[in-house]
């Protein structure tokens, strides 16, 4: 029995609905009700996590609190959801004895590592840059990293970190982005450097969970395979169009046919290297499946990402964009 918590949200939903699809047994846990969600209850809420943790051999971890509810929600309501709720699952697995615990963190908590100034090169981000996180939710995302390395070594308990990148099929919270690109235009250009289809999110963690027990303790980038080189970041940060037209001439009259823009800049490339060799990870949706889709007509995200489509993060709708921000 996989345990899945965030059952109801966008990723959770994504690895429940996959994992019924295929006869798979799996429990779902989340504060809200859902098709997939067996367990209505927070991971902080301890005697609910216990009961939720019978009989189950694999946790994954994908329940928290998000970018969009930093102003929205309490910085106390962070650390008690995703650094106290991460604590009790992490001892109830390990208590329990499970096979494997996947916590699914975010590239977020590199924070202010990710910006260069504009004009100097573009970061190239590895599971080697020391994060600096400069919101709660980073800071509480990186808190429960440090709790699952803790667990993972006292406690003998296989645990592998899995630092997603941009998934979500919102428009964007920066007015500027959302005034120049359309959503499509700006996802698509974001598998280049800091996004990732749900569905090889989903796949990245199957793999973790087989590859757990092997490797003890690991954390891993997850996104999209980068086009990109080290040689390219000093461009890259200030005519990022000359350095993708580089990389795909053919770019220039695909999107010149779907009426998109290209980038002025790209201020950070996430490397994926290091899941692709340790867990033998093989993500499908980058930027060349997006030309070939546009020259296709079809859509580049996955059968996955439309069946789930937007679910967003606040019951409220807002004014000046899809939540409010720092």
């Amino acid at each position: 029995m996989i345990l899945v918590t965030g059952s109801s949200g966008h990723l959770g939903d994504a690895l429940m609905r996959t994992f019924r699809a295929e006869g798979v047994p799996a429990r779902g846990i989340d504060i809200n009700v859902s098709p997939y969600t067996d367990i209505v209850a927070s991971v902080d809420d301890r005697e609910a996590v216990a009961a939720a943790m019978a009989g189950v051999t694999d946790v994954l971890h994908t329940a928290t609190l998000h970018k969009p509810h930093v102003v929205t929600h309490s910085h106390q309501r962070f650390v008690d959801t995703n650094v106290s709720g991460t604590l009790a699952l992490l001892e109830a697995a390990a208590a329990a004895g499970v096979r494997s615990f996947v916590y699914t963190s975010a590239t977020s908590t590199f924070g202010d590592a990710l910006s260069p100034a504009y004009g100097e090169p573009a970061a190239w981000i590895t599971e080697d840059v020391s994060p600096i996180p400069k919101n709660i939710y980073g800071a509480t995302k990186l808190a429960a990293e440090h709790l699952c390395q803790i667990v993972a070594r006292n406690r003998k308990l296989p645990v592998l970190i899995l630092r997603t990148s941009r998934f979500f099929p919102e428009e964007d919270d920066n007015a500027g982005q959302r005034s120049r690109f359309s959503i499509e235009n700006l996802q698509a250009l974001e598998l280049l450097n800091r996004r990732v289809d749900i569905a090889d999110i989903v796949s990245a963690h199957r793999l973790a969970m087989e590859k757990a027990p092997v490797l003890g303790f690991g954390k891993f980038i997850i996104s999209a395979t980068s086009p990109f080189t080290q040689d390219d970041l000093p461009t890259l940060n200030s005519d990022a169009r000359a350095v993708i037209l580089r990389h795909f001439p053919q770019a220039e009259v695909l999107f010149a046919q779907a009426g998109w823009s290209f980038p002025r800049a790209l201020d950070r490339v996430y490397v994926n290297a290091h899941a692709r060799a340790k867990l033998g990870w093989a993500p499908r949706h980058d930027f060349a499946h997006v030309l070939d889709c546009l020259a296709l007509g079809s859509d580049f995200r996955s059968d996955l990402a439309l069946a789930i489509g937007r679910k967003g993060y606040h019951d409220e709708i807002f004014e000046d964009g899809p939540f409010p921000v720092e």
